[in-house]
């Protein structure tokens, strides 16, 4: 394995991905960060776009703070998704056009029922917020 294949291996399983899961895509633009998706695609395959109608393993949701309600953004995904999936949340970094206070994040993934767990850098201008949607109870018996 190369170098650049261990990187993708380390932050991709870093950030909560599996091989081979589907990770599904929403809010690319030309500004998104393309080695970020690039390494992460290289980890899970191919990541399939917002016109996919099967419910994925995980949302890959690249968010600008002019692109409406996150808190919306963030409920449309996690019906996306099964139980206790990753929703990597991806929003410009401080001073960058489109950067959306951390404060915004944290309350709107309170809202939308999301476990915030981490931010990390994912590039030069993007940065990362792990959220996880919330594990149900197994239903009881009657």
């Amino acid at each position: 394995m190369s170098a650049t294949a261990d990187h993708a291996e380390s932050l991709a399983a870093r950030l909560g991905f599996q091989s081979e899961q589907v990770v599904q895509e929403i809010g690319y633009d030309d500004d998104v960060d393309q080695e970020f998706r690039d390494l992460v695609e290289e980890h899970v395959g191919e990541l399939v776009d917002e016109d996919y109608d099967d419910v994925a393993d995980a949302v890959l949701l690249w968010f600008r703070e002019d692109d409406g309600d996150l808190t919306d953004a963030l409920v449309d995904a996690t019906e996306l998704v099964e139980d206790g999936a990753l929703i990597l949340l991806l929003t410009p970094k401080t001073g960058r056009d489109g950067y959306v206070e951390a404060s915004d994040i944290s309350e709107a993934a309170e809202t939308a029922g999301l476990s915030q767990t981490r931010s990390v850098s994912v590039g030069k201008e993007w940065a990362a917020t792990k959220l996880v949607t919330p594990k149900t109870a197994a239903k009881s018996k009657r």
